[in-house]
Formats: C-alpha cells, structure tokens, sequence
C-alpha cells in the first residue's frame, strides 16, 4: 500500500466538498425586487430579474415554473432570482432596468447587463449564456485548471 494514499483521499476530498455542497441544494427560492440592492451583488451573484406587470401574467408563471426545473444549475452558477410583479409604485430596480411588461434580465457579477429576454427563457438556455460570460470561464477555469 502506498503511505500517501490517505492524505490524497483527504485532499480528493476537501477538493470536491463545495461541489457536493452545491448539489445538495436544489432550490432557488425567488427574493422580491425591494428587498434587494442590486449593488449589494457586485462580484458575488448573478441576478436574473423576472419582471411582469402582474403575478398572474401567464409568461412570469411559466418563466418561473422553468427556472425552478433545474435550480441546481442556476446555484452552482450562484445566481439569485428576483422577482417584480408590482408596477407602481416602481422599486429601485424597475427604475434602472426599465421593463416594459414582462421581461427577463440577466446581470453578470460584475454589474453589466449581459441578457433582456421579452419572452420565457428555458434554465438550459441561460445557463449556456452564463457560461460564455468572461467571469463565468474565469471561475471555471480557477475551479478546474486542467478542464475536467
């Protein structure tokens, strides 16, 4: 038996632990558009803000029935989903983002506007788009130097 073989496990290990963490989770609870500041975000989350003038818009039910298929994706990508389904009076993000209707805004962590979707988008499709982001493939490319 090789002596290193235990430390190696340990570090294997300490090594896959966040993944495994992330994975456990597998919900992605929507937070409202007043209760955030999107500045409190920067370099932290990616948020992807569900706009509609009403909470029975039948594109917001679907886009949020999309986006809780595959939480999982969307939390190891640390996005949060915040929601505004009340027009007036306009919180803080509706001022900034300005919406029309129903709309869908994904916001990289570096503040940038990155998406404005007028119709549902499917959790596949966003995520291929974070992952083309320059900050997504720099944290990959931190998590897993060789590429597996």
């Amino acid at each position: 038996m090789i002596p290193y073989t235990k430390p190696f496990a340990v570090l294997i290990f300490a090594a896959l632990l966040p993944q495994l963490a992330v994975s456990q989770q597998t919900t992605l609870p929507p937070v409202l558009a007043s209760d955030v500041v999107l500045a409190d975000l920067l370099y932290t989350n990616r948020p992807i803000v569900v706009f509609a003038d009403s909470p029975d818009d039948p594109n917001y039910i679907r886009q949020m029935d999309l986006l809780t298929r595959n939480a999982s994706d969307l939390i190891e990508r640390e996005v949060i989903i915040i929601t505004d389904t009340t027009p007036l009076p306009a919180s803080e993000i509706r001022q900034k983002l300005r919406p029309r209707g129903f709309s869908l805004v994904l916001i990289d962590k570096d503040g940038k506007i990155a998406l404005r979707k007028p119709l549902p988008w499917d959790t596949r499709e966003i995520t291929h788009a974070i992952d083309k982001f320059p900050t997504r493939r720099t944290e990959m490319l931190e998590r897993s130097p060789s590429g597996f």
